[in-house]
């Protein structure tokens, strides 16, 4: 086929897949073009639980709740950009079906928001791919993932935007086009799982997205809104499409994200309770632990915190330094013991092996499903870097290493290549006895649980993954050691306390942090969200959801205030 027909296949399968959307969203019904009435907005403020009951008992429509949340996703969508495959039509059929939907289950009327990466039968799974346009026709049936969902009473009603690799800090493919941070529209949403962030933090209800590098902490970070990363094997991912089929260095895991906490933790139960392992081979049976929550929920249990404040490779912004700190002084409030980490191990040597792990194949697969002329994240293109002759790798790496003197940055660019199944083993080997340390090191410290920025920045501009592509330690890190940890929105950005003092010179800095911290600017940052990590160790999910609560109770009159739906009704077509 050559490149001219090739490109026009792309442009043809984009255009009809935004033209389908459009006549999805288009032929709703006019109740969901409708602004948000007040009964919308108690709906979307009323405890997950009491929805749950109230359908239930047939107290509450599920049909009522349904529109609700359509109406928002499509006012969503208007400010953000954030839908891809629009299942609303689908999801009134499937309540006149009660046999499709258990409305006696934990999650009975619940309406659930999907990355686009998740199979849901008789729709498209693209990816953002054009090449995967078409592909339901592989797909008639939902995937486990979904069914058990479903069998647990939510119901399916929009997939969201996402980046063709999964590698970046945005949400923009040529299929669906850009998807916007709901405060700031030239700004990230972040990325992998951008849209869905945008949607929970505009008014959505729960989620499911996917974390391989933070995917699913940075979106909750960059917009405003909770997410919870767990370690492989506790939430289930079968039944679903991958742009890095086969990778196992820095394992993917599927992952729960909510606007409210307490829906994050209801959720996260929900699913678990369903034995998870009964749909998806690689889940552990392993059920839900409320002995292990109430432990650390208890209010006369003191906690040992350790906080990370910085990965050594890029120092955290202030707006991001002030948010960790404001999380240290109510823990301190309450009695919790703060432990320092400069002598946590190397955390360069994390991102070093993670990124030689994650990119072992050099990016070939991400880039063997594009098209010719097909867009491609900047952050994400870097990695295609492996694919240039090795003598022009080669003289990058002495030209930063020697002439940048830039040991960090040289490192990183040495490492961006394809390697061979022998050296893969010896990385994978490295990552277990880099385990095996921190493991050593938690015991030894006889931490609870860490504290520690998302990211050293809020959100990015668009098109900015291409400098801060490589700033991702705080949350990579904990992929790398399969880690459980969570994200809770402490803050915004404010121009008047965040600023960078008058002393600061980004010339001082490594490479990785230059090119970071050329988009930081709290004047035009002001209003952005900013969160803090909370993490625990392997499959302490429970533990995790109940020091995030402590936090968050911690913080009193301080709390986050969550973005008001209400002002989706001044959204103009």
């Amino acid at each position: 086929m050559s490149f001219l027909s090739d490109h026009l296949r792309h442009k043809r399968d984009c255009n009809f897949k935004r033209a389908e959307r459009r006549e999805r969203i288009s032929s709703l019904g006019p109740e969901y073009h409708a602004a948000l009435s007040g009964k919308d907005l108690d709906t979307i403020n009323k405890p997950i639980a009491e929805l749950v009951s109230g359908i239930q008992s047939n107290a509450i429509s599920p049909f009522s709740v349904l529109r609700t949340y359509g109406k928002a996703a499509v006012r969503a969508h208007l400010k953000t950009n954030c839908l891809t495959e629009v299942l609303i039509s689908a999801a009134e059929d499937s309540l006149k079906n009660s046999k499709d939907i258990n409305l006696q289950g934990p999650l009975a009327g619940i309406p659930i928001s999907l990355k686009d990466t998740i199979i849901v039968g008789g729709f498209d799974t693209t990816v953002g791919y054009s090449s995967f346009v078409g592909n339901k026709a592989a797909n008639p049936q939902d995937g486990p993932m979904v069914r058990l969902l479903k069998d647990a009473g939510a119901i399916p009603y929009v997939k969201t935007n996402l980046p063709i690799s999964l590698l970046s800090y945005e949400s923009t493919n040529d299929v669906w086009g850009r998807c916007t941070n709901p405060y700031n529209k030239a700004y990230s949403p972040g990325g992998s799982t951008g849209g869905e962030s945008a949607l929970l933090a505009c008014g959505g209800r729960i989620g499911i997205g996917s974390d391989v590098a933070g995917s699913v902490r940075v979106p909750a970070h960059f917009s405003g809104c909770y997410s919870l990363r767990c370690a492989t094997g506790r939430w289930p991912k079968a039944g679903i499409l991958t742009s890095m089929p086969g990778q196992e260095g820095v394992p993917s895991v599927y992952s729960p994200m909510a606007r409210t906490l307490d829906d994050l933790s209801y959720f996260t139960r929900a699913v678990i309770g369903m034995k998870p392992w009964k749909y998806d081979h690689s889940v552990h049976p392993l059920a839900w632990r409320d002995g292990m929550m109430e432990e650390f929920a208890d209010q006369e249990r003191r906690l040992r915190v350790g906080v990370l404040r910085t990965d050594r490779v890029v120092d955290p912004s202030p707006a991001c330094k002030r948010a960790l700190e404001t999380v240290e002084e109510a823990l301190r409030r309450e009695g919790h013991e703060i432990v320092e980490m400069e002598d946590a191990p190397d955390m360069f040597e994390a991102l070093r092996m993670g990124a030689l792990l994650l990119n072992a194949d050099g990016g070939w697969w991400f880039n063997s499903y594009r098209r010719f002329g097909e867009w491609l994240d900047t952050g994400a293109s870097l990695l295609s870097f492996g694919k240039w002759p090795s003598i022009v790798r080669y003289l990058s790496y002495l030209w930063v290493k020697y002439i940048r003197r830039d040991n960090l940055w040289a490192e990183l660019v040495k490492q961006t290549r394809p390697i061979s199944a022998a050296e893969n083993w010896g990385e994978v080997k490295k990552r277990e006895a880099y385990r095996a340390e921190w493991f050593e090191y938690w015991n030894r410290k006889q931490f609870d649980v860490l504290i520690s920025p998302p990211n050293a920045l809020p959100a990015i501009p668009h098109d900015a993954s291409k400098d801060t592509f490589s700033n991702c330690g705080y949350c990579f890190l904990f992929n790398l050691l399969d880690y459980t940890a969570g994200i809770i929105p402490v803050t915004h950005v404010d121009s008047a306390l965040d600023k960078l003092p008058s002393t600061f010179n980004h010339r001082k800095l490594n490479g990785i942090a230059t090119r970071a911290y050329k988009y930081y600017d709290a004047d035009r940052m002001h209003g952005l969200p900013v969160g803090v990590q909370v993490i625990g160790r392997r499959l302490e999910e429970e533990k995790v959801l109940a020091v995030m609560k402590r936090v968050e109770n911690a913080l009193g009159e301080d709390k986050y205030k969550l973005f008001d739906p209400e002002l989706l009704n001044n959204v103009v077509d």
